[in-house]
């Protein structure tokens, strides 16, 4: 069952933002500090409690990590006294969670709706902007014994990429999906004693030699291949453009509408162009996929929120905005306005 619905109020960035999801694929766009990452880190740890068991309190410190691990931080700072609200809804399911800017412990929050939202486990998956695999050995064993100042996104996803394989053959769209990855990264992924290697023609090639933006697609065969990414799995991709040559950026988004028509939900945020045009050029008619532009609104300075169900209506639009500035310069040098 999909998320299709979250609420925030004054939790972190936010001081009020309420947003319907698409089943499909949902496109968060804005500038440097308009909450997308701190969005999606939400929704995921409402995915993931569902099977790590955990409260969302206490999911939500371990995801973002605020200072002494005191959850009051993470509302949205003021004078005074003030309190976050969290509401998030898959189908007739609804979790909220709310807590005071006093707040030390995750058990001090007020949590409704738990036990039955954990009921009906949803996989879910997080990748981060920072690539782990090369740095995988040894750490998760190091998270799970010391108190190490890193978020649990890059746990999690260790764990999620370390899964064996499913048994038997692929079914055949994950098989071409597969395929389609393993001729762009040259190979497929096998794991020895914790260690992440390529593996083709010319060898095993470890992961700490091989390009990041590779790793971060041999990732996502990983999770195609494990069966992480299958039918009713939610998928978050914080700036998947991130070190990858722009000429994969088509192939890649051919991939996640391929996972979306299979039934996977995907989060995604980012900041490139060729993105959101990859994206908009290759969906078909009946694809779902819903951009959602995050602003500074100019009279409140307040996050606020416009959904656009293409590209073309997207406003406002930070990256077409930076694009046709540098368009528009180009024009003036061209003309001889500006000197070179």
């Amino acid at each position: 069952m999909t998320l299709t619905y979250l609420k925030f109020h004054r939790f972190t960035a936010f001081d009020r933002l309420e947003l319907d999801l698409s089943p499909g694929i949902n496109v968060f766009i804005g500038t440097n500090g308009t909450g997308k990452t701190h969005l999606m880190k939400a929704a995921y740890a409402a995915c993931d409690i569902t099977k790590s068991k955990l409260g969302l309190a206490d999911k939500l410190v371990r995801v973002f990590l605020p200072s002494n691990r005191h959850i009051g931080r993470m509302v949205k700072r003021q004078k005074g006294s003030s309190r976050a609200k969290l509401d998030i809804r898959r189908g007739n399911k609804k979790l909220t969670l709310s807590f005071s800017n006093h707040a030390k412990l995750s058990r001090s929050a007020t949590s409704t709706g738990e036990k039955d939202w954990v009921k009906d486990p949803v996989e879910s998956v997080y990748i981060p902007v920072k690539e782990m695999l090369a740095n995988a050995v040894g750490f998760r064993s190091l998270y799970a014994q010391r108190e190490i100042h890193f978020e649990e996104i890059y746990a999690d996803i260790l764990d999620r990429a370390y899964r064996p394989p499913l048994r038997g053959p692929a079914e055949k769209s994950r098989k071409s999906l597969m395929n389609s990855l393993q001729k762009i990264i040259d190979g497929l992924v096998i794991v020895k004693e914790e260690e992440f290697f390529l593996r083709n023609k010319e060898g095993n090639l470890e992961f700490s030699l091989l390009a990041e933006g590779m790793r971060k697609l041999g990732l996502l065969w990983l999770l195609i291949q494990n069966g992480t990414l299958l039918k009713g799995s939610v998928l978050f991709w914080d700036e998947p453009e991130s070190n990858l040559n722009p000429k994969l950026f088509g192939t890649m988004m051919e991939i996640l509408l391929a996972l979306q028509r299979q039934g996977v939900q995907v989060f995604l945020a980012t900041h490139d162009y060729v993105i959101l045009k990859e994206l908009d050029l290759r969906r078909r008619k009946r694809d779902k996929v819903v951009f959602h532009s995050l602003y500074r609104d100019e009279e409140t300075n307040e996050i606020a929120l416009q959904v656009a169900l293409n590209y073309q209506q997207v406003h406002p639009n930070a990256i077409a905005d930076a694009f046709s500035d540098i368009y528009d310069r180009e024009v003036e040098r061209s003309l001889g306005a500006v000197e070179v």
